[in-house]
């Protein structure tokens, strides 16, 4: 065990915040922190890294466990340069080499080799300092460094660079960086996916995957949960819950168990009632008055179950456009943007869209994803290139830096003054659909936390009833739950979207069609982020396939028909293909498997309930439910086996 956390409470004034929370982390274990924004997740971590206090409950961890926090947004702020920050993490073993560098001088001096007894120590001692350096990583250094720093984005930046140079979000990453090469026995995360594009995110899961330590990680990227934790830790109404799995997996249980604890509650309920009714009709004869005496004590004696809370309240709105637009919508035509004269940030960029399609434009941070957008709503105009828009096209633009927001505004007035027309009443109850109720609208948009403003942002865009949607970020600042409303109020939407993500689960629920911006154009690809990934990897195996091709031929014989050439390529080609399709169908089957394997022992267990054993209804239920996943399981271990065997 790493941290234990035992009925951990916090208030500030009559307000509670947390209340009796526990928490405990084993080695190698990946804990994910879940729960919507006010819930009390980063107050939590903060207590647990020691830089916060809390009013009762107890934390353990041993005298010999390092801990490693980095808390939301927290850049980096130092004077030094890129290499030298790194460099510092290693002070000790930087030191030790200096020692072993001094002995070694030493060493080499014949005048100690006049005295044996000195000359056999410093020996004995070089070896033990030389151990100690290598079996904590001296040598790999500066290859850990170079890994994590080109992994995080900043390979290509030279390692003299000042940090005070950098931007807020490079800050950031350069900060989670240091805290993976510190490489602590817990790593503390609050939300790391920020500020990384999707390259790093994949490296980052990779990296964390492997890490030899726990971790316990706060995110709102449900890929990202789902790739990399084994347990979910869920902060709702105060009080804390676990659950084994994935984020996935958490989902499912969670319903499952409030379905469970319903059907508990309701049986007592029907229970209850019909001892009341035996009651209220049987207590006043003479003949049945001992039995409805004795059923009124059994009431009294009956430990009553709870009605169980449903979900918290979520945001509930939806997008529906005034008017439809033309059929053809968009139409962009080899744009590039450059900057003083500078060399362009990309060129040729071309796409069209029509009416009702729903694309996802994706690059790596810094390509201009959010320079384009600016340049089809108007706000910047394209060094060479048109964009051009259809006929009845009505705009609407998130701008995920809310620079359209007013920060001097009240909540309200920021509604009301970009639509007077619409009466105080009517604004609240848009308000109120987005969680702001009561004085909350009175607040100021300065003062309000980063899922705030989104959703103000999202209330303005509602009213805008727009059919063409220029979304960049819309999932930043959200949380789990409003980002799954904002999905569904999307997926409603009858008109045309646009939008930029680093949201993989958002990419693969919404996009129909990926573009890719790169500095020499777009790049189009049918289908969700998993298919525009399968694409990509297949096109990166074609064009390794067709290179060892062409080295084979180099060394062949000039003499071998040009069409014998061609089919043994294609031949190869296939074969190929279909070993690809193999392996991949193997995982699948192995997800399916582990899946199945889960779901059989989650119900076997639920059978050893009393309340389910003891209820014969509920016990058939369980045991048909079993025999079917068994069937499955079966099915998918043979064709498998099938499979393996080839």
């Amino acid at each position: 065990m790493l941290l234990q956390a035992t009925g951990i409470t916090k208030s500030y004034g009559i307000q509670n915040v947390l209340d009796g929370i526990s928490l405990q982390v084993n080695e190698k274990e990946r804990v994910g922190l879940v729960g919507v924004n006010g819930a009390g997740k980063s107050t939590f971590l903060q207590i647990l890294a020691g830089e916060m206090s809390y009013d009762s409950g107890q934390i353990h961890k041993s005298k010999e466990t390092t801990i490693g926090y980095l808390a939301q947004n927290s850049g980096l702020q130092s004077d030094k340069t890129i290499h030298e920050e790194m460099m510092a993490v290693f002070a000790p073993l930087i030191e030790a080499e200096a020692e072993l560098r001094e002995m070694e001088v030493s060493i080499a001096d014949p005048k100690l080799a006049e005295d044996p007894k000195r000359y056999e120590e410093l020996l004995e001692r070089y070896a033990r300092r030389s151990d100690w350096f290598k079996d904590h990583g001296g040598y790999e250094m500066n290859t850990r460094i170079r890994s994590v720093l080109h992994g995080m984005g900043f390979g290509e930046f030279p390692p003299d660079t000042p940090i005070s140079t950098l931007s807020g979000g490079q800050k950031t990453r350069l900060a989670l960086a240091r805290i993976l090469l510190q490489a602590p026995d817990l790593l503390m995360l609050d939300e790391p996916t920020n500020h990384l594009d999707i390259e790093t995110l994949t490296w980052l899961e990779d990296y964390l995957r492997s890490y030899a330590g726990g971790i316990l990680v706060v995110s709102h990227d449900r890929y990202f949960l789902d790739r990399l934790v084994t347990t979910i830790v869920e902060i709702e109404r105060h009080q804390s819950r676990r659950y084994t799995g994935n984020y996935s997996r958490y989902v499912d249980l969670k319903a499952a168990e409030y379905e469970a604890r319903m059907k508990q509650y309701e049986k007592q309920q029907d229970e209850i009632s019909r001892m009341e009714d035996f009651v209220q009709k049987n207590i006043v004869r003479a003949s049945t008055t001992k039995r409805a005496q004795s059923r009124r004590k059994a009431l009294e004696k009956i430990d009553r179950i709870d009605r169980p809370m449903g979900d918290l309240k979520k945001a509930s709105f939806s997008f529906e456009p005034d008017f439809m637009s033309g059929k053809e919508v968009l139409q962009v035509r080899n744009v590039a943007v450059a900057f003083n004269d500078g060399p362009p940030l990309f060129k040729d960029a071309s796409f069209e869209l029509r009416r009702g399609e729903t694309a996802a434009l994706i690059g790596p941070n810094g390509i201009g994803k959010s320079t384009l957008l600016q340049c089809m709503t108007g706000t910047r105009e394209p060094s060479t290139g048109t964009v051009n828009w259809g006929t009845k096209v009505k705009v609407a633009y998130y701008d995920q830096e809310q620079t359209r927001l007013n920060p001097k505004n009240t909540v309200m007035e920021e509604l009301w003054s970009e639509y007077p027309m619409i009466e105080e009443a009517r604004i609240r109850t848009i308000l109120g659909n987005f969680l702001f109720s009561g004085e909350d609208v009175l607040k100021k948009i300065s003062a309000l936390s980063g899922g705030e403003k989104a959703r103000v942002a999202l209330s303005k865009l509602m009213l805008r009833g727009a059919n063409m949607l220029i979304l960049d970020e819309p999932t930043n600042h959200l949380d789990l739950v409003s980002r799954e409303v904002l999905e569904s109020a999307l997926i409603d939407f009858e008109g045309t979207l646009l939008f930029i993500s680093h949201d993989r689960y958002f990419l693969n629920k919404m996009a129909e069609r990926v573009l890719e911006l790169h500095p020499e154009g777009i790049d189009q690809y049918l289908g969700n982020y998993d298919d525009y990934i399968e694409k990509k990897r297949e096109l990166e195996e074609i064009a390794k396939d067709a290179a060892e091709l062409a080295a084979k031929n180099v060394n062949k014989d000039a003499a071998v028909p040009e069409k014998n050439t061609v089919s043994s390529f294609e031949a190869d080609k296939q074969a190929k293909r279909e070993e690809r399709n193999r392996k991949r169908r193997i995982a699948e089957l192995e997800e399916g498997i582990a899946s199945l394997e889960e779901s059989i022992a989650f119900i076997e267990n639920e059978m050893t309930k009393p309340e389910v054993y003891q209820d014969y209804l509920a016990l058939q239920g369980h045991e048909e439910d079993l025999k079917n996943k068994k069937t499955q399981l079966t099915d998918l271990f043979n064709e498998w086996e099938i499979l393996a065997d080839e």
